[in-house]
């Protein structure tokens, strides 16, 4: 049965940036993260990506290389006149403009008996936990501080919220990835 899934990499004081929007303390060495344990499972069992319309800019025009070989669904409230790089038989991009919601609905339907990954920023990952929509957390820890920067967990009712840790790996680079079910 399928699953939707939220992720991402933060620092040890939890955060996915710097104060500058800058990643690259997060993702020192990405040929070694591309062979972490964690991200090949994830790659493996997902069906499609669902993202923000930050995210997808961040890919500058080219998903030729992206790891997620899937069909990718973006929130936005404005779709770009050019399509990015990179579309084949496997990944296809999709813009949807009414909602967290649709999008989820329209990744699980792509996706079939695989998972559904929500990756990159915050805003969309909050907008789904809110709405219920997210079964399981995959947070990457990184041992860095950057002492500013966005949160991944703001703006959550964080009461109403339960978790179970599902499982724990160390990746190489003193990566740790934690699973978190979300009890509903």
């Amino acid at each position: 049965m399928s699953k939707v899934i939220a992720g991402a990499t933060m620092s040890l004081d939890g955060f996915i940036n710097d104060r500058n929007g800058d990643v690259s303390r997060l993702y020192p060495n990405l040929a070694e993260l591309r062979e972490a344990e964690g991200l090949q499972e994830a790659m493996e069992s997902t069906g499609a990506v669902v993202m923000g319309r930050h995210s997808y800019n961040m890919g500058q025009g080219d998903f030729t290389n992206y790891e997620y070989q899937v069909p990718i669904f973006v929130i936005t409230h404005n779709v770009p006149e050019t399509v990015a790089k990179g579309q084949n038989d496997k990944l296809t991009i999709t813009f949807v403009t009414d909602g967290v919601e649709s999008a989820i609905e329209k990744a699980k339907a792509a996706a079939g008996d695989k998972d559904v990954m929500i990756v990159g920023g915050a805003n969309v990952a909050q907008q789904c936990i809110k709405a219920g929509l997210v079964d399981e957390l995959q947070m990457a820890i990184m041992p860095v501080f950057l002492g500013e920067g966005m949160r991944f967990f703001e703006h959550l009712d964080v009461e109403r919220i339960k978790l179970e840790t599902s499982r724990v790996i160390q990746s190489p680079g003193g990566r740790t990835d934690i699973y978190f079910r979300i009890v509903k």
